[in-house]
């Protein structure tokens, strides 16, 4: 799409805005409800879409992807009517006789940008909970995964008004000329140098945002941690989507004791979990750079387990790396694939150390049955959300507002979480006529008499 065209696309959205903003809450429940059959109606061709893109699996598109949507779609139906109605606050004092509320407003215009790694649910999520408060939502699908695009295209083409939600195709060029628009609301999520990019794009209009990044989630396992289930965890965790999920664990710190026993029940959990040989269970990799980079991350490093690959299919087995060098390309920042390099510690302090190498993390997980080693672990880092015991599952809670923390991310959004990022609040105060204290009009002949007053605040 051409400047022109974008531009004309927003001047008669911005016209539809003006009258779209006192749609009803009826009205939004209804159009929900119209998108819900419409993804119901597409099941399949999602699942299809997501498979022509990277080989997903279905269970991984249908647990991941749709139910995910769903649930969201479900929660804002049953809960934006209640969500929506204003809030009763006390008044001030100063201000008696009024009675004050909260009314929750939507934003306006808002554009979405969504990411390749879990192309449909990242891109519909934040549409949901847009247009549920009654914003208008352009939504850019990432060109990585066109399949896909093309499903949410049709989706979203069907089920709305093009003035009220529209889709978007194109690459870099498209994104930058959406983002030199003027927006009320921006909602990225992708990688944290792109999102760099998005923020300071965005400060000339001071627009208001929410940026859904990642960073380099750590994953410790204790002495205490019952390993046979840690091991399921933690590779289901990590090797789901081929790695390609911002909450993935990006890197093990293993209690020495144990490490050597550990990385075995890795070895024997991935053996069973791919026995085939064949991965039909095992996403590819997005694309061909992709599968360059991750491969040349793989260069010169001491790999215990997998490594192989082929790059007719941007395929990379589930790769374990023992102890690479910090300052390594492969720890320089997120992996965001299926290779997992493996520490060892020997203490809390070297944990300590070795975490905050990093920027703060969007998600940190901790395999422990010690209770005061877990406390120490949550009130000694900073990060988005985690697990105690399990990987990733912290997403699925839609009552979790969940985000990231200084460079893994700004905002957050799930549930409750999506309705408060998608209006923002105004205050009224409504004064009553039947009593007017004159004190606060000139001239100020009561200025004893409200310091008197003060003496009660102070």
């Amino acid at each position: 799409m051409q400047e022109g065209d974008i531009k004309d696309l927003l001047q008669s959205q911005d016209q539809f805005f003006k009258s779209s903003s006192k749609t009803s809450v009826t009205e939004r429940i209804s159009i929900l409800k119209k998108l819900k059959s419409s993804i119901k109606a597409h099941e399949k061709d999602i699942v299809e879409a997501v498979y022509k893109d990277f080989q997903k699996p279905e269970f991984e598109v249908l647990t991941s992807e749709l139910f995910v949507a769903y649930k969201e779609i479900n929660l804002f139906i049953k809960k934006i009517k209640n969500w929506s109605k204003p809030k009763s606050v006390s008044s001030a004092w100063l201000n008696f006789p009024s009675s004050d509320k909260i009314y929750h407003v939507p934003w306006g215009k808002i554009l979405v940008i969504a990411p390749w790694n879990y192309p449909f649910q990242l891109a519909i999520t934040p549409v949901i909970g847009a247009i549920a408060c009654g914003n208008t939502v352009v939504l850019k699908p990432s060109e990585h995964a066109p399949y896909t695009a093309d499903i949410l295209e049709k989706i979203i083409s069907e089920v709305f008004e093009a003035q009220q939600a529209k889709v978007i195709q194109g690459a870099v060029e498209t994104a930058k000329l959406l983002l030199e628009q003027k927006w009320d609301y921006v909602f990225f999520t992708g990688s944290v140098p792109v999102g760099r990019i998005v923020s300071q794009q965005i400060a000339k209009h001071m627009t208001p945002h929410t940026l859904e990044l990642g960073g380099k989630n750590p994953c410790i396992v204790d002495a205490s941690a019952n390993l046979d289930v840690a091991a399921k965890r933690i590779c289901w965790g990590k090797f789901l989507n081929a790695g390609q999920t911002c909450i993935a664990p990006d890197y093990l710190l293993i209690n020495a004791d144990i490490k050597a026993e550990f990385q075995e029940k890795l070895i024997s959990t991935l053996k069973a979990f791919y026995a085939d040989g064949t991965f039909t269970d095992y996403a590819r990799l997005i694309h061909e750079d992709h599968y360059e980079r991750l491969t040349g991350l793989l260069k010169g490093q001491n790999i215990i387990y997998g490594g192989d690959s082929e790059p007719e299919t941007n395929f990379l087995e589930p790769t374990l790396v023992d102890s690479p060098d910090f300052s390594s390309t492969l720890m320089e920042e997120e992996i965001f694939g299926p290779i997992l390099p493996v520490y060892a510690y020997s203490s809390f302090d070297e944990l300590e150390t070795t975490i905050n190498t990093f920027d703060k993390p969007l998600s940190l997980y901790v395999f422990s049955e010690r209770k005061d080693f877990i406390k120490r672990v949550n009130e000694s880092f900073d990060f988005g959300g985690g697990v105690i015991n399990d990987t990733i599952v912290h997403f699925v809670n839609d009552k979790l507002p969940f985000g990231g923390v200084g460079a893994s991310g700004l905002g957050n959004y799930h549930g409750k979480a999506s309705f408060e990022t998608f209006t923002r609040k105004k205050s009224i105060v409504k004064r009553k006529t039947w009593l007017d204290i004159p004190i606060k009009y000139p001239p100020y002949t009561h200025v004893d008499s409200f310091k008197s007053f003060m003496n009660l605040f102070r």
